[in-house]
């Protein structure tokens, strides 16, 4: 499905001629796909992969059994897309399927050429414009070339199945898929940022997240309440939280939701967003400019601030060595204990504090 441009958005929307992926992109996910595109043969080695995908059989699958977006069918959702390629001004509408599934889900998957995917349970659960940052979003993920290595991930979580019974080979397979899937929740941060750029409507995309993450009842939800949430998670707890944390969002695609949510709306209240929408944004023509080392430093220092402006317990910790902070064992026992670390003198003492945890936040962040 190659259309034209022939329509403009359905309101007054700002467009980006020419914008780069790096305009929006988070920073982790930037810093990998500048190293993989700089690769030399990088482009030779999947193009040879690909041919061991089953692309050819998901395309046909989808045509066979999926309806097709366009003018004769699901024509909102149709206009939708041709609006989103006009904002970001990716010159090739790429194909869209609407797949019957009540699960709320979407995807672009596709090595050759990207598919966006939405299923019947998404399009029955959100409203024209909170769609329409979902649409964004999938657009996003295409015109980053997201699709190519989430179409990889696909097939190594498949074949990682298929390989369990061989030793050690499981083993390899799954290291390679951990370390896609945090490139993959990163890239979830970045189409975030696109669809929002698309949709141009913040609360839209809040709600968006909301009934993904609570379904149809707006009227039971509230968007300061939905942050709170992403506060609470992750500033609460003790060390032992920090941990579940990890193991729980490593087997995951995406982050959290409430995660999402805070990370957007952290991202629409920054200056680098004002300036894309006021039209001030690095372009494509510059994209060979760009420097592998300038784009690991940034994603660098974005780690580092994570670290530093976290309220999780682990991250703080990791915070506080780092600036030199002394008595690591006391350290280690509070976070562990949620104790405060008050003064125990030099003799034995009862080995716990019975102070209150400090860790806990105290409301909500500008987290969105």
């Amino acid at each position: 499905m190659t259309e034209s441009h022939d329509q403009l958005p359905g309101r007054n929307r700002r467009r980006f001629p020419g914008i780069s992926t790096r305009a929006y992109e988070h920073p982790a996910d930037r810093s990998a796909l500048v190293a993989l595109r700089k690769l030399s043969g990088f482009d030779t080695v999947f193009k040879a992969l690909s041919g061991l995908l089953p692309e050819r059989s998901l395309r046909l699958l989808f045509l066979s059994d999926s309806v097709r977006v366009s003018d004769a069918q699901f024509s909102h959702l149709n206009t939708m897309l041709q609006d989103a390629c006009y904002i970001l001004d990716l010159e090739k509408v790429p194909p869209m399927y609407v797949s019957q599934d009540p699960k709320p889900n979407a995807m672009c998957i596709g090595m050759d050429e990207p598919i966006i995917v939405v299923t019947t349970g998404l399009v029955e659960l959100l409203d024209e414009e909170e769609m329409r940052a979902v649409v964004g979003h999938e657009v996003g993920h295409a015109l980053s070339g997201h699709s190519v290595y989430r179409t990889i991930l696909l097939f190594l979580t498949n074949l990682a199945l298929k390989v369990a019974w061989i030793p050690l080979g499981n083993v390899a397979i799954m290291a390679i898929v951990t370390a896609l899937r945090e490139w993959f929740r990163k890239s979830e941060l970045s189409a975030d940022r696109a669809g929002l750029l698309v949709g141009q409507d913040l609360q839209a995309s809040m709600r968006g997240l909301m009934k993904i993450a609570g379904g149809n009842h707006l009227h039971e939800m509230n968007v300061d309440a939905f942050l709170a949430q992403a506060e609470e998670y992750e500033a609460g707890g003790d060390l032992r939280d920090s941990v579940l944390k990890i193991m729980n969002v490593l087997p995951r695609t995406h982050p959290f939701t409430t995660v999402r949510a805070a990370e957007l709306k952290r991202w629409a209240e920054t200056r680098d967003y004002q300036r894309i929408m006021d039209g001030h944004y690095p372009r494509r023509d510059e994209d060979k400019e760009a420097s592998v080392s300038d784009s690991f430093r940034q994603s660098a220092g974005a780690y580092a601030q994570d670290v530093r402006s976290s309220k999780d317990p682990l991250m703080k910790l990791v915070s506080d060595l780092a600036g030199g902070a002394g008595d690591l064992g006391g350290k280690l026992r509070d976070r562990f204990t949620g104790g405060t670390g008050g003064s125990g003198g030099s003799g034995g003492g009862s080995g716990r504090d019975s102070g209150t945890p400090t860790e806990n936040g105290e409301g909500p962040d500008d987290r969105a």
